[in-house]
């Protein structure tokens, strides 16, 4: 299976430093993730990291941090990666995940409804914390949830939408094991990050005008950044 899958648009903060000559400039973009137990945190986080996927479940015990830069002509990004466990014994390091997060990615199993009840109030206590990260929701196992009845995917998606609109949050299905949208669901935090124009419909815009519109951002920012500190 190839990198696609359903993606729908819906309507922070991060660190800055640059360097003077040749200096590379470089962004750090605080991630969090929240949901449910078992459906899938850690092990999207593992494969945009590393670019593996490990099908024995190892349950996260409070909150999991990965980190992973990418770079766009002379700016290095880094994604701050902060993955908490589902388990409500944890919501206490809730605030730890979603303080100075840029995004909030909100996750769901495809495959259980019962995860995707529980966004709401993932949504309402994260949305406690931080009132400014984009918020994305994320349904996991679309390998699975592809071979559904019609009529319950249906059934599904259809409240999904319900939900993301409810949320002003860009709706994106993947899986893990078969990379679908893992790359997008970051590039899509990176492009609302810094308020890029992204045609999502059933995939985003075209890597080389992506690139290209957020370096243009990117170099702006940068000046935008050194100038008010210079003041």
């Amino acid at each position: 299976m190839t990198d696609q899958g359903y993606i729908s648009s819906g309507s922070g903060s991060g660190r800055v430093s640059g360097g003077e000559g040749g200096d590379r400039n470089s962004i750090v973009l605080k991630v969090g993730m929240v949901g449910d137990s078992q459906i899938g945190k850690t092990s999207l986080m593992v494969k945009y990291v590393e670019g593996s996927f490990d099908e024995d479940y190892i349950q996260t015990l409070g909150v999991n941090f990965m980190e992973k830069a990418i770079t766009i002509r002379n700016t290095e990004i880094t994604f701050s990666i902060w993955d908490l466990g589902g388990q409500r014994e944890f919501v206490s390091m809730l605030p730890l995940v979603s303080n100075d997060a840029v995004a909030i990615l909100f996750m769901f199993d495809l495959t259980r409804k019962a995860t995707l009840n529980s966004v709401k109030e993932w949504y309402r206590q994260a949305r406690g914390f931080n009132k400014t990260a984009i918020p994305v929701l994320i349904g996991t196992k679309y390998d699975q949830f592809a071979s559904f009845p019609r009529e319950e995917q249906e059934e599904i998606t259809k409240q999904a939408k319900r939900f993301s609109k409810a949320m002003h949050a860009p709706l994106i299905f993947c899986s893990t094991s078969h990379s679908i949208n893992v790359q997008k669901i970051f590039k899509i935090v990176l492009a609302k990050a810094f308020d890029l124009k992204v045609g999502l419909g059933r995939g985003a815009l075209p890597a080389t005008r992506l690139h290209d519109k957020m370096a243009s951002v990117l170099m702006f920012f940068l000046w935008f950044a050194s100038a008010s500190y210079r003041r």
